[in-house]
């Protein structure tokens, strides 16, 4: 692979992932809605633009610029219970399930780590 191609894919990557950013960030300045619903929205947002069709092509073309944000968690959802439909109704609930499941469990994993090696701290306002 080529430096320029490298480079590109990053550019790619690094203007949906932001653009994605912005719009979670317009998002929070003017709604009164929470962090949580934020978040629920972005992810619901990726099953849907999934389930469209929309959220594959951005896929290819960003890569990891729309699979990092919360709605790539969705897209990945999306994806896992599409394939395990073929299976049936079992097969989608599970493909979702098995989806996701490296991603959630590396999570819980390296943040008992870290509460094993960090302390925490009430915040003082």
């Amino acid at each position: 692979m080529e430096y320029l191609e490298i480079f590109f894919m990053f550019v790619k990557a690094f203007a949906v992932g932001g653009l994605i950013c912005t719009v979670a960030q317009i998002v929070i300045n003017f709604t009164d809605l929470t962090s949580g619903k934020i978040l629920v929205l972005f992810m619901c947002g990726g099953i849907v633009f999934t389930a469209l069709g929309l959220y594959q092509p951005l896929v290819e073309f960003a890569g990891a610029g729309a699979t990092v944000p919360i709605s790539g968690f969705g897209y990945l959802l999306a994806n896992g219970a599409m394939r395990g439909a073929e299976k049936g109704w079992f097969g989608a609930v599970t493909g979702a399930l098995s989806a996701a499941s490296a991603g959630v469990s590396a999570a819980i994993v390296f943040s008992f780590l870290m509460a094993l090696i960090f302390q925490s701290h009430t915040k003082h306002n």
